[in-house]
Order: structure tokens, then sequence, then C-alpha cells
């Protein structure tokens, strides 16, 4: 498994996204006002930002795990008693994802994007 994006949310994204510019990451994806993703300055991961006009304190981090055998992996957790809130399906964004929760009940994905992950056909030079 490899760590490759976080998502955080956001009241504001145009003054978020101006601040994660300021601290050098590469906007590739501009959806605002509602989503906006980055490229980090180093390697290949991902940081992405979310519009949430009602944050709450425990549904604002969505923590994102690629693997390239997802449903091999996803049955490997749930024979470890892993539960998934739901099961490996392909998106409108040309990922496939599985959900599930930690303890704390923040969000995980594990998912498989592929090329798409970081270069999508609606990718902005």
């Amino acid at each position: 498994m490899n760590l490759n994006q976080v998502t955080v949310s956001s009241r504001n994204l145009k003054k978020a996204v101006a601040f994660y510019k300021q601290l050098g990451l590469k906007l590739i994806v501009d959806a605002l006002p509602r989503y906006a993703r980055f490229l980090c300055p180093d390697g290949d991961a991902t940081f992405s930002i979310h519009l949430n006009e009602s944050m709450q304190n425990n549904d604002n981090t969505t923590i994102y795990f690629e693997d390239d055998n997802l449903e091999s992996l996803v049955i490997q957790l749930q024979q470890k008693g892993i539960t998934f809130t739901s099961q490996p399906e392909d998106k409108s964004w040309l990922w496939k994802e599985a959900k599930l929760l930690d303890p704390d009940g923040n969000q995980i994905i594990l998912f498989k994007a592929g090329n798409n992950r970081i270069h999508p056909p609606w990718r902005i030079d």
C-alpha cells in the first residue's frame, strides 16, 4: 500500500487554494468552488481540498491509499475482520474505490486510479 492523497475540508476554497499554492503545491485540478487538487512538489503524491460549508469535527479528513490489486486487498482485509462501508466500485472520475472508517470515524478510501490520478482527462496545465 502507498499513501497517496489526503483531502481536507474547507469553508472557503478560494482562500485555501491561494494558501496551498503559496506553500509551493502545484494546482492540477481546478473545480472551484467545490474542489481543487494539487501535486506535491516532490514525488507524485497529491493533496486536495473540498468544500464543506457545514464542517464537523469528525468528518473533515479523507485518507486515500492506492493499491494496484484493490479487489485482492479488500478481500484480504475483510478476512482479517475489517468492515467496509462500500465495496470496490468504478467512479465517474475514473478511479475504482472501496471505503471504510478508522476507529475514530475518519473515512479511508482504498483505490486504484493508475494514470488518471495525476493525469485525468480534465487536468489543467
